[in-house]
């Protein structure tokens, strides 16, 4: 009701005559990427007599425009749903659906493309809105954790599990709920329960999805996603196995759409200064808890202490853990010596923008010859991912965010020309592809240094919760 007079007051459009008072809604697009977009749709304009959503767009994510935002989803006054268009078309949007308000709504973007957006909007006559964590986050009815981060790339999912596996060592049943990849059939991803592995094939999970997934499943805890984040949070609480906590991995740099009761960020040294150049990675250092400085053994010194500045000076309060993630593969012989493909998840070197991941690390410290470049054998889709994306240069990201993008990684991987793969994504690719050469898989996990570590800030939490 509160967010409904928000609105009232700040988007309505009264004309008044002698007789009556004729109200006008305020004609709405939200700009997203297939999450926190239809995140914001649902708990701040759907059933919302104030607005008219008349239409998404999409961007970041290949192949999510040309869709709709389906009926059984958008509520009673959407009764034929909601268009999704690219991001492109925006200013002519706005002109054919005389737009009022467009809703700023994904994340890991630079501050100069918000603003450049917001231009584009404004310039088409439109008002600009980024709407904050009281207009968006549902409150659980159990103790909730959030993990989220400055940039995508950064730990989220191992600071996740290393947080869930202290809990369950304790004897705690925990709850994942990842932030939302909905790519496919939206009304049959409402609420997605994955306890299993053959849950993934279940729901025809992309890669990236299993990348998320999977590690959870691994370690005996349920994970929640979808599209409806109130309803999955009411299914968690009441989960089958049991749910004493429940703990939200987020996505790229959003910040939650849960109210946490303890807000954990996770920041990376390798790319200092995002934690105050991209938005919405500068929320989640200024309302953490705690904030975890990961990859301390593989960065700088330099770099280190510029994000230890810059975390000092958003948010003295903060508890500052730090962090490495160490890693290990199953066979070095297969690096050392030789000539490596090195794949990397592909959100990270994407839009996360990295240029050193798991696997690279991994050919570094256990000698390979070289790293391969495999632009000159990309094949298909993934060669439209180079042309947006070229600096991700010698490496190769993990792209499946649909069935052929799988075909054409497969086929890449397999006509590159070296003598052994390096597997740097968070999954065993050879269950998704199969490799026609030698490959081994990185592993990589959360491991703090020093004190305080996240074992002592957990038991703090669950006293001051009276959790047993």
């Amino acid at each position: 009701m509160q967010n409904k007079l928000l609105a009232f007051n700040q988007f309505y459009i009264y004309y008044k005559t002698a007789k009556r008072e004729v109200r006008m809604k305020s004609n709405v697009i939200i700009i997203g990427a297939a999450g926190r977009d239809f995140h914001n749709f649902n708990t701040y304009y759907r059933d919302n007599e104030l607005f008219n959503v008349v239409a998404f767009t999409a961007a970041q994510i290949p192949d999510i425009d040309g869709r709709k935002y389906p009926a059984e989803l958008a509520g009673s006054l959407y009764p034929d749903g909601i268009p999704i268009y690219g991001e492109s078309e925006l200013p002519a949007l706005i002109k054919q659906f005389n737009v009022s308000v467009c809703n700023f709504a994904y994340s890991d973007v630079p501050y100069a493309r918000v603003m450049n957006i917001s231009s584009i909007v404004n310039a088409a006559g439109a008002d600009f809105l980024l709407l904050g964590p009281k207009a968006t986050m549902v409150k659980s009815t159990k103790p909730l954790i959030a993990v989220c981060a400055t940039r995508t790339g950064c730990g989220k999912s191992q600071t996740s599990r290393r947080i869930i596996e202290i809990l369950m060592a304790k004897g705690l049943k925990v709850v994942a709920i990842r932030h939302p990849m909905p790519y496919g059939n939206l009304v049959e991803q409402k609420v997605q329960r994955y306890a299993t592995i053959k849950d993934l094939a279940k729901y025809k999970c992309t890669i990236e999805e299993m990348e998320e997934y999977e590690p959870h499943i691994e370690r005996g805890n349920v994970i929640y996603a979808g599209v409806d984040y109130e309803a999955i949070l009411r299914e968690a609480e009441k989960d089958p196995k049991g749910c004493d906590i429940i703990l939200w991995d987020g996505g790229n740099n959003d910040f939650p759409f849960y109210q946490p009761d303890l807000m954990v960020t996770v920041a990376d040294p390798h790319r200092p200064g995002a934690e105050v150049n991209y938005y919405p990675g500068e929320v989640n250092i200024r309302i953490a808890d705690v904030v975890v400085l990961n990859k301390i053994d593989s960065a700088s010194l330099e770099n280190i202490n510029i994000v230890r500045k810059n975390i000092k000076y958003l948010n003295p309060k903060a508890i500052v853990v730090d962090g490495t993630s160490p890693i290990r593969v199953d066979d070095p012989t297969v690096i050392r010596g030789k000539r490596v493909l090195v794949i990397e998840d592909g959100p990270t070197l994407t839009h996360g923008e990295m240029k050193i991941g798991a696997g690279t690390v991994a050919a570094q410290k256990y000698g390979a010859a070289e790293i391969i470049d495999p632009r000159p054998f990309v094949i298909g889709k993934l060669a439209e991912t180079f042309r947006l994306y070229p600096e991700i240069g010698h490496l190769l990201p993990a792209m499946g965010y649909g069935e052929q993008q799988v075909k054409d990684l497969e086929a890449t991987i397999n006509s590159t020309v070296c003598d052994s793969v390096i597997i740097g994504t968070p999954i065993d690719l050879n269950r998704v592809v199969k490799i026609n050469k030698p490959n081994t898989r990185v592993y990589y996990d959360l491991q703090e240094i020093g004190k305080p570590d996240l074992n002592e800030i957990l038991d703090e939490f669950l006293k001051t919760h009276k959790i047993k």
